[in-house]
Formats: structure tokens, sequence, C-alpha cells
């Protein structure tokens, strides 16, 4: 008997489907371990999987590359403490948009680098349609998982909910595809294969 989400439907059936539209592959784990998918762009793998927390469940999404520079960012929706934050000096580039400037902090180590990031307006709105969104560059492997060989980065999205929105999730693949794109366009990445895995041995 199939599981009654009562919540609409189940999150397999909607990765599937997603799987279907962008040619991806769906691994059923079994009972104990989270299902993933493994989307494909170029010479890159985009896995999107789902974590718990003792408080909260995580969907993440994440795709190692080859960092050229050693440019990294994170983004997110700016809310009423970040503007006191801000005050206080905490990092806020601004690339020159004044709407995504007010609705996100944005914080690198290249102003330069960030304003030719953003200034992609695709990149701009799929960020933009994201109602939570915690996306960036990630140089270290949060512990206990393997370590990326050197010069592997991953550009990666964490939200605290099991995502279920076809279209939304359909956006975030495009969404790094189209960043792991403009990095190389940019000259931050490499188009070549990372050679690395999350979950294949």
């Amino acid at each position: 008997m199939a599981k009654i989400d009562l919540f609409g439907r189940h999150k397999k059936q909607i990765w599937q489907e997603l799987c279907h539209l962008i040619d991806a592959d769906f691994f059923d784990t079994g009972r104990w371990k989270p299902d993933y998918i493994e989307a494909y762009h170029g010479n890159w793998v985009i896995t999107i999987d789902t974590f718990n927390t003792d408080k909260m469940a995580f969907t993440r999404i994440r795709a190692p590359y080859v960092n050229r520079d050693d440019f990294h960012f994170k983004i997110y929706r700016a809310n009423f403490l970040h503007g006191i934050s801000k005050k206080m000096g905490m990092q806020d580039i601004e690339v020159g948009y004044p709407e995504f400037d007010k609705d996100f902090i944005i914080q690198g180590n290249d102003k330069r680098k960030l304003q030719m990031m953003f200034e992609n307006p695709h990149i701009r709105n799929l960020i933009s349609f994201q109602p939570q969104i915690h996306f960036g560059i990630n140089k270290q492997v949060p512990w206990p998982q393997k370590k990326f060989p050197k010069g592997i980065n991953e550009v990666y999205f964490l939200v605290p909910t099991i995502l279920k929105d076809l279209n939304q999730l359909h956006d975030l693949y495009d969404l790094f595809a189209i960043t792991l794109d403009h990095l190389c366009h940019i000259g931050s990445a490499y188009e070549d294969d990372p050679a690395f895995s999350y979950y294949q041995s």
C-alpha cells in the first residue's frame, strides 16, 4: 500500500517526476536512509538530498567543481535582525541592483567577482523566486563526510524543510546549472570533472 502523504503528494513521487523532466537519476536507498537525486550538467553532478537534525529536516543541493581562484560567497534573505547587524559591522556587499541588494545579504571574498556573478539576470531571478535560501560556495565538506580533494569546492543550497514543489525544485536545478556555467564565464571555475561524489565510493 502506498504511503499516504497528509500534506500533498509524497516526496518520492515528486522527486521522480523531477528526474524525468531533467533526465536525472533517482536513488531509492531503502527505509533507513534518505533517497537522493543525481542530476547532470556538463561534467558536473548536482546532488539533491535531505537530512535530519534533532529539531528539523533539511533539503540540500550540492555540486562539486574545480575552483580556479578560491572565489567564494554566500547569500541569504535579509530580515530585521540583519539590519541591526549591518549597523554593527556585519559584511553585506552590494552588487548594484537596488531591489536585490535590499532583499538579500551577500557576503564573499571578492566584490568585483560578486558583481560579475550577480550581473546575470537569470541568477538573480532564480534566487529571488526562492522564499527561503542559503546559497553559495562551500569550501569544506561538513564533518563527518569525506573531505574535498585539493582545489575542489561545492556550490550548495540549504533550506530547513523538505522540498516537494516540482517547479521550485526545477528552478533550483536551473540555478545550479546557470551558476556553474557563469562561474566558468567569470574565470572562477573549470569545466573539468571534479571526480568527487558524495555517495559513490
